[in-house]
């Protein structure tokens, strides 16, 4: 049965309203990735050359640090999930949460029992309805993470690591997160992120980009207990702050998919409404004809 004008109507009215939403919501997510790559950008001068300093700590020091040390029986991994607190970002947390549980059978399968540690209210909606058990949980901050959120996950997770595995630690850590390509790719990935490697860049140095030499106070083992844990906080906060960045370039072509469709649904409901409206006026002239017919009937049999 066709819908009526009034219904036809008042659809058009309420996609309207979602449309202004969604448009809002598009708006908004495009201003926010201008921040969120700003502040991905000014943390990547200090990352490197932390990374730097890590690195020629590691390879003038000859002592081994507990967390740059591989484990021997590896038998309990920890898995930092990165995912939205908020919806409306199309597959972004989806394709997240996929991603960790392929790592999750991947370690499985190796022998090792997973342990789940959750950023954002979308992970721990996913756990909490399957009725799963996570070791800790963090939300609030998945479109702007600060230094401070990166620093208290570092500081879990590598006091998880350094607790002997009788006590409930872990012997590895992974993190899984979403690099950000472009404003149309972004890309779930997976990183072990302990027992450290030290990670200098995609390409060897060069002969030109050795590194520098460092004189270690008191020495080179003080630094390193110093200078690891920031490292590890500066990586998990480029994952955020990679993460926060491409929640919102999905959340950006998901509204903007959803005006889109909007504006189609108004166009139709707009042509399905005129329709109505000339079959409804049609309707009432050929009433009107009719019944000026029928009177002019009724008046010549009467005479």
């Amino acid at each position: 049965m066709p819908a009526s004008l009034r219904e036809l109507r008042q659809r058009r009215a309420s996609v309207s309203n979602i449309k202004k939403i969604t448009k809002a919501m598009e708006l908004i997510a495009a201003s926010r990735i201008i921040k969120a790559r700003q502040r991905a950008q000014s943390a990547a001068p200090y990352a490197r050359e932390l990374t730097r300093a890590v690195s020629a700590v590691a390879t003038f020091s000859n002592n081994d640090h507990p967390l740059t040390t591989e484990s021997d029986n590896p038998r309990r991994a920890a898995m930092l999930l990165i995912t939205a607190d908020r919806g409306q970002a199309g597959a972004y947390s989806t394709n997240a949460i996929r991603e960790g549980e392929s790592l999750t059978r991947l370690l499985t399968d190796e022998g090792r029992e997973v342990v789940p540690y959750l950023t954002g209210r979308k992970a721990a909606a996913y756990y909490g309805f399957r009725r799963r058990e996570v070791a800790e949980q963090w939300t609030g901050f998945s479109e702007a993470p600060s230094y401070s959120d990166a620093r208290a996950i570092a500081d879990t997770l590598i006091g998880s690591f350094l607790t002997p595995y009788e006590e409930g630690g872990v012997d590895e850590i992974h993190v899984v997160y979403t690099r950000f390509v472009s404003m149309v790719t972004q890309r779930p990935e997976v990183i072990r992120m302990l027992p450290l490697e030290v990670v200098e860049g995609e390409e060897p140095p060069s002969s030109e980009e050795l590194l520098p030499l460092y004189e270690f106070e008191p020495n080179a083992e003080t630094v390193l207990d110093e200078l690891l844990p920031l490292y590890v906080a500066s990586r998990i906060q480029y994952c955020l702050l990679q993460s926060a960045a491409s929640e919102l370039a999905s959340r950006q072509r998901a509204m903007k998919a959803a005006t889109d469709n909007a504006e189609d649904l108004i166009e139709r409901f707009t042509r399905e409404a005129n329709q109505a409206r000339q079959a409804g006026i049609t309707q009432e002239i050929s009433e009107i004809v009719g019944g000026a017919g029928a009177l002019a009937d009724a008046n010549a049999e009467a005479d």
